[in-house]
């Protein structure tokens, strides 16, 4: 017999506690957004955001790509449970009244799932095509789901998220070069790497070169514009609804601005902005709409 107490969405106080630790431990910049939202929009996005995580964390955290796939795997078939009304994970019982509410599809919750295995397989990327087409499953179809939870009114604004989630991934990948090569993946583009003449080996020996930073500098104007692209595509009629995607956007680029004043120091660091910072950057675009 289940003796945690429902709420009143009818999912149990373990699964909203859960979620709810989940968010808040990753130290992530969407924690900062979601503290602004309404109850009900606060509950729904803390639940999809600590799935992502789950997910995510399966690729990070185990170190046998072969138990990964299995873990994967299971979340595949959780996923499909859950849709059928059987969840068994506490993320799942928690993410699956919100489903309804906010158009959360089945396939999308794959498609992520699906990004994730990518990283069990694909270590390289031969070109931005190729790259572009991970980051959809990672981050533009996270950006699609955040959008309509956070209240999407108008058609457009899913191209807005696609973009706007393309530019936080690549802030990520930059951020992340060194971490990431430690793990034996490298997410820059093989052509362009080449175009600049920077060796992988140079990438996880951590050597720092003239080469490359020009070779990030050129992967940080792509981001630059990227978010530029993505603020353009914004339909006026939904920018308040949106404020929280533009929060992290806020935090996101500035974080990108950090890297750069850095002069990419981000082999041997991860560079970051502290919560005071992050939470000042989200305060300020909920207040005064600006970055």
């Amino acid at each position: 017999m289940n003796h945690s107490s429902p709420c009143s969405t009818g999912v149990p106080a373990t699964a909203l506690d859960y979620v709810q630790r989940k968010t808040a431990a990753s130290g992530s910049s969407f924690y900062y957004a979601f503290l602004f939202l309404p109850k009900p929009q606060r509950a729904a996005i803390t639940a999809f955001y600590a799935f992502c995580r789950e997910v995510d964390d399966v690729v990070d955290e185990v170190q046998d790509s072969a138990i990964a796939a299995k873990k994967l795997a299971w979340w595949h078939q959780e996923v499909a449970q859950a849709f059928a009304g059987k969840p068994t994970h506490p993320v799942m019982q928690a993410l699956m009244p919100h489903c309804p509410d906010y158009g959360i599809t089945q396939a999308q919750l794959q498609a992520i799932i699906e990004g994730c295995q990518m990283d069990l397989t694909q270590t390289r990327y031969l070109d931005f095509a190729g790259l572009s087409r991970y980051c959809h499953l990672v981050a533009g179809v996270v950006g699609e789901v955040s959008a309509r939870i956070f209240g999407q009114t108008q058609e457009a604004t899913t191209a807005y998220a696609h973009k706007l989630g393309l530019a936080f991934q690549l802030t990520n990948i930059l951020r992340d070069v060194g971490e990431d090569a430690m793990r034996g993946r490298i997410y820059l583009p093989i052509n362009e790497l080449q175009q600049f003449e920077v060796k992988a080996s140079e990438i996880t020996q951590r050597q720092y070169s003239n080469r490359f930073t020009a070779l990030m500098q050129f992967q940080a104007l792509r981001a630059h514009q990227l978010y530029d692209e993505a603020l353009a595509l914004l339909p006026a009629a939904d920018l308040r609804a949106q404020k929280p995607g533009l929060m992290m956007a806020s935090i996101y680029r500035t974080l990108l601005r950090e890297i750069e004043a850095s002069g990419f120091q981000v082999l041997h660091q991860r560079i970051a902005l502290t919560p005071l910072r992050k939470l000042w950057l989200a305060w300020k675009m909920q207040a005064l709409g600006r970055m």
